[in-house]
């Protein structure tokens, strides 16, 4: 088996057929190495280089927030798979507790859906989750599934995220622009920003694709949604993320789908890996692996 399909195992499993080990094997590649005795503690895997990261000493207590400043790279600072969201956003998973305000049409398409995880999981045969086929994600599962190290870029008209899952990135425009008046449907919609304070960018995002799910959980949206991030730099070293979901076709009322979902910064020179859906290597990992039969 060639290094490339072995690497992709771990790191990209979590969109193919086998979705609940996908989720699983997806956070393999990041497992947290032991802190050896006497040695300062790493974070919880090599970058992209094969470098080990050292973790800020913990005494240290972070600086302020910079003003209008939320670029670095970001990590979930619970652990690299507190962001997989594998049975659904995760203030909303879908685990028979928790569900949206769906309206009768919202309602039916959900129950259309057939996801591979969550309370209404279905077998792999069946599963018809797009993101299972390699299409994208687009918004806003962008930030409901497989949210991992990610990289913000900011320049003085926009601000560019660069996300590990898929090595997909988004444009959130800084500038003062107004939305399109006919926007054409796009995978991850079109986005505009704005700072509230001197710690807090409040991001609109409309004119999504409706092929896409808002989540892992097959969970609907329509033409007229309406996706708004809140993201708060609590100090220089924490990024704060909550995204709310309001689509009046679907919905009856806006509802959370992340709140206050934490980041930590990562050092400067920290090489974000590769995690990339591959068609060929699906196909070869079903020939090695996913064909083999007890």
């Amino acid at each position: 088996m060639s290094k490339s399909v072995v690497r992709w195992i771990g790191a990209a499993l979590a969109v193919s057929a086998f979705s609940i080990l996908g989720s699983q094997l997806g956070e393999s590649q990041t497992t947290p190495k032991q802190p050896q005795p006497e040695q300062q503690a790493v974070s919880h895997a090599p970058d992209g280089w094969d470098r080990p990261v050292a973790s800020p000493a913990k005494q240290q207590t972070p600086g302020p927030a910079p003003r209008h400043d939320i670029s670095g790279t970001w990590e979930p600072a619970n652990g690299p798979s507190d962001g997989i969201q594998g049975t659904g956003s995760k203030s909303m998973p879908a685990d028979g507790k928790h569900e949206p305000p769906y309206t009768p049409l919202g309602l039916e398409l959900l129950n259309r859906s057939k996801p591979g995880n969550g309370n209404r999981e279905v077998l792999p045969a069946d599963i018809d989750d797009p993101v299972f086929f390699c299409n994208p994600q687009g918004m806003p599962r962008e930030d409901l599934y497989e949210l991992r190290e990610t990289q913000i870029l900011q320049t003085p008209s926009k601000v560019v995220l660069l996300y590990e899952f898929d090595k997909i990135w988004r444009v959130i425009w800084t500038d003062g622009r107004e939305f399109p008046k006919d926007p054409e449907p796009r995978w991850f919609g079109y986005s505009v920003g704005k700072w509230v304070d001197d710690t807090t960018l409040v991001v609109q995002t409309m004119g999504t694709d409706e092929r896409t799910w808002v989540d892992k959980a097959g969970r609907p949206h329509g033409g007229d949604l309406r996706v708004e991030e809140r993201f708060h730099r609590v100090d220089h070293d924490h990024l704060e993320l909550t995204v709310t979901i309001d689509d009046p076709k679907m919905y009856t009322k806006p509802w959370v789908a992340l709140d206050k979902f934490p980041f930590k910064l990562l050092p400067d020179d920290f090489d974000v890996r590769e995690m990339i859906c591959s068609p060929a290597e699906t196909a070869e990992y079903n020939k090695v692996v996913g064909s083999q039969t007890k």
